[in-house]
């Protein structure tokens, strides 16, 4: 992305900021993705012109990140979008930002800095007020989280255009899929628009987000977690309406990481694993001059666990063999290079000769999410799971909540940042994990994790309404199916039908680690809802029936 420019980029490292210091200089720091559009335009007009690059150089000590492998610093810098362009202390401390900058919106940046720096020093940086010291709000567990969730939900949802928000508008999948069981209507029509808006009707895929209300000047890129999410939302959305019109736009961007974003040829195929992070295209209006659209074929832990998430749900909802084919193969991949599967551990990347960190939050979460239901559909998968998480536990949940990744690293690496996002993420994988393995510890893991950010109920918006649904099912219990057959049979096929995307479907539970109080006769079926199990079912029309006296 740089060989336009002039900027004499260094690395992210303690190397740059020792270098800021001895030179009693600030720290310019470009965060930027493959996948961004403004970040090409920068380099190419803003770093590339002469005095701008010059003066970049010869005052600053310029630090290249890409957001997607360096995800701990894209939080804490993080201006509200890329390109951001911030200006940090020798320390690491914030100095000010901004996003995209054009040239003489660059030059006029970079002679406030000067002056800010002459005038005060280090002593004008300052600490984002997410990485101070104090924990977050912890409170007690009640409906008032839902229901204030739940609330947002219909407060905040554009009626007009659909969608949430005043400005851009963004997918936002979780937060449909909280609204599938509380708001249906608000939720379907919101798919509605991202099918008609963002779905890449050339090359298939899903755009990352429109930037007006009325869902325009879309940003044409196709990350892979904004597909595997939203391919996620638009298969729960089938499985309550069944309707060919939220199932077709699922398989149809399942096609596009398949087909443009796959990084092997066959299973251990030599490029890769399995999925890249990201592709690229131009407006609609210059696509058909491009020889070749930008493709980042990285292979991402995280990404690749939601992708296998997400297409493990379509082929539990529609018995789809391609989706569940390509889902074992990423996971096969994953284990293969990204996952010690004896000690838990998941490395962020691997690309070519580089590899990224390891126990970050994110990808911690989304594996075990994605093992977790693999175990569900295939039969296989809760050993990894049970070991990812636990390793999380172990070294990301500090005073009940967890921390982002590793405690230490250059600049403000070292504060710990405890994302709602993330621990409600993995906190609803650990709640998935104890309900399919019967263990207790991960449930009492979600519920301290979720009794953390209580106290901050009132301020919450619709981005977080997944804390919602954890808080629920921590109040209520998790709908177990405990199915007595191996997957594949017509109890198991029917339990994953049953119009609920939050219960957990347990197959093989004939054998002891059934979550049920006793093991499961073969041919037969339970549902398991609190302390409540149901008569044996051996139908799915019995299954029905025994779920919803169940639940109810």
């Amino acid at each position: 992305m740089t060989d336009e420019t002039h900027v004499e980029w260094r690395d992210w490292g303690r190397e740059a900021y020792a270098e800021a210091d001895d030179r009693d200089c600030p720290v310019l720091l470009s965060l930027s993705a493959t996948w961004c559009e403004g970040c090409h335009e920068m380099d190419a007009i803003t770093y590339a012109e002469p005095r701008i690059a010059a003066n970049v150089n010869e005052g600053f000590v310029p630090v290249r990140v890409d957001v997607d492998r360096h995800p701990r610093v894209r939080e804490r810098y993080n201006m509200g979008g890329f390109p951001t362009t911030a200006f940090l202390t020798p320390e690491g401390e914030l100095l000010t930002g901004a996003g995209y900058l054009d040239v003489d919106g660059m030059r006029q940046v970079l002679e406030s800095v000067r002056t800010m720096w002459a005038e005060k020093g280090r002593s004008a940086g300052r600490v984002p007020r997410a990485l101070d010291a104090d924990l977050p709000p912890r409170g007690e567990l009640t409906d008032a989280v839902e229901s204030h969730l739940a609330g947002q939900i219909e407060v905040k949802y554009d009626e007009e255009y659909a969608g949430w928000g005043s400005d851009a508008k963004f997918p936002l999948p979780r937060t449909v899929e909280f609204a599938l069981k509380r708001d249906r209507d608000r939720a379907l029509r919101t798919l509605d628009a991202v099918r008609d808006h963002l779905a890449d009707d050339v090359a298939g895929g899903f755009f990352r987000f429109a930037g007006t209300r009325d869902w325009g000047d879309v940003a044409y890129e196709k990350p892979i977690d904004t597909n595997a999410a939203v391919i996620r939302a638009f298969a729960n959305a089938y499985l309550y309406t069944g309707d060919a019109a939220y199932i077709d736009p699922a398989t149809d961007a399942m096609d596009f990481l398949i087909d443009d974003l796959w990084t092997g040829y066959g299973v251990g195929g030599s490029l890769g694993p399995g999925l890249g992070r990201a592709y690229y295209a131009a407006s609609a209006a210059d696509r058909a001059d491009l020889d070749a659209p930008r493709r980042d074929l990285t292979v991402f832990a995280g990404g690749n666990a939601l992708a296998a998430d997400a297409l493990l749900a379509v082929a539990a909802y529609t018995d789809d063999e391609r989706a569940r084919e390509y889902a074992e193969r990423i996971l096969d991949g994953l284990e293969r290079d990204l996952i010690d599967v004896d000690s838990g551990e998941v490395t962020h990347y691997r690309g070519g000769d580089e590899a990224g960190e390891s126990d970050l939050l994110d990808d911690a979460a989304r594996v075990v999410s994605a093992y977790t239901r693999a175990a569900g559909v295939l039969g296989e998968g809760a050993d990894v799971a049970r070991a990812v998480a636990d390793r999380a536990i172990d070294r990301l949940h500090v005073d009940g909540s967890f921390v982002d990744g590793p405690r230490s690293g250059a600049g403000l690496l070292d504060r710990p940042f405890r994302p709602l996002d993330g621990n409600v993420e993995l906190a609803t994988a650990l709640l998935d994990l104890g309900a399919l393995t019967g263990e207790d510890r991960y449930r009492e893991v979600a519920r301290e994790t979720a009794s953390s950010f209580a106290g901050a109920t009132e301020r919450l918006g619709v981005q977080v309404a997944g804390y919602g649904s954890l808080v629920g099912r921590l109040l209520r219990g998790t709908t177990v199916v405990a199915v007595g057959d191996a997957p594949g049979s017509d109890l198991h096929r029917a339990a994953w039908r049953v119009a609920d995307h939050e219960k957990v479907v347990a197959p093989n539970a004939h054998l002891d680690e059934s979550p049920a109080p006793r093991p499961v006769p073969a041919g037969s079926a339970v549902a398991i809802a609190g302390d409540t199990v149901s008569d044996p079912a051996e139908t799915p029309e019995e299954l029905m029936t025994c779920i919803s006296e169940t639940v109810e």
